[in-house]
C-alpha cells in the first residue's frame, strides 16, 4: 500500500499533465443553440445519446426518432444534439435558422447546442473524448457521418457507437435503454 501511495504521488509530481489531463464526461460544459450554458453534471445517474446533427442530410428525418425515443424514455435517455458542418456542408445554418428548422419541422425539444466540429483539426472536446480511448479509457472510433451516435451510462462511461445507417430506436438501442 505505501509502495502505491508513493508511485502514485511521485506520477503526480513529475508527470502533473498525465496525472491531472483527463476529463470524465461530466466535466464538459457547452453552450445551448441559445447561447446558454449547459452543464454535463446535470446528466448524472441518466443514460445519455450523444449524435451530431445537420439539416441537409438524408440522414435528417432520424431528428422524429429522436424525439419520439426522447419522449417515449419518460426522463430516463437525455439526447443532446451538435449541429455539425463536417459533412458535405449539410449544416450551413445559424443557430436560429437551426433551432427553426428542428422545431418546425421535426418538433424537437431534446437539448440541442450550438454547431460544433466533430473531426479535424477543430475537433470539439467532447468529441475528442468520444473518439479517443486514451481519453474515454473504453474505444476509439471516427465520427464518420451525421446522425452518429454515442450511448453514454448513468455513470458517464462511453458505452457504444451506433453508426448513421442505424435508426435511434433500433434494437440495439432498445436493449442498452432497458438495462439496468
Amino acid at each position: 500500500m505505501k509502495t502505491y501511495n508513493l508511485l502514485l504521488i511521485f506520477s503526480m509530481i513529475l508527470l502533473p499533465e498525465i496525472a491531472f489531463s483527463q476529463s470524465g464526461f461530466y466535466d464538459f460544459k457547452v453552450k445551448t443553440l441559445e447561447g446558454s450554458d449547459f452543464s454535463f453534471a446535470s446528466l448524472k445517474g441518466k443514460k445519455v445519446m450523444i449524435v451530431n446533427t445537420a439539416s441537409k442530410c438524408g440522414f435528417t428525418p432520424q431528428y422524429k426518432d429522436l424525439e419520439e425515443l426522447y419522449e417515449q424514455s419518460g426522463g430516463k435517455l437525455v439526447i443532446i444534439g451538435f449541429p455539425a458542418n463536417n459533412f458535405a456542408g449539410q449544416e450551413p445554418g445559424s443557430a436560429s435558422e437551426i433551432r427553426e428548422f428542428c422545431t418546425k419541422n421535426y418538433g424537437v425539444t431534446f437539448p440541442m447546442m450550438e454547431k460544433i466540429s466533430v473531426k479535424g483539426d477543430d475537433m470539439h472536446p467532447l468529441y475528442k473524448w468520444l473518439t479517443s480511448k486514451d481519453k474515454n479509457g473504453v474505444m476509439d472510433s471516427e465520427v464518420k457521418w451525421n446522425f452518429q451516435k454515442y450511448l453514454i451510462d448513468e455513470n458517464g462511461k462511453l458505452v457504444d457507437v451506433i453508426y448513421s445507417r442505424e435508426k435511434p430506436g433500433s434494437d440495439k438501442v432498445m436493449a442498452w435503454l432497458a438495462r439496468k
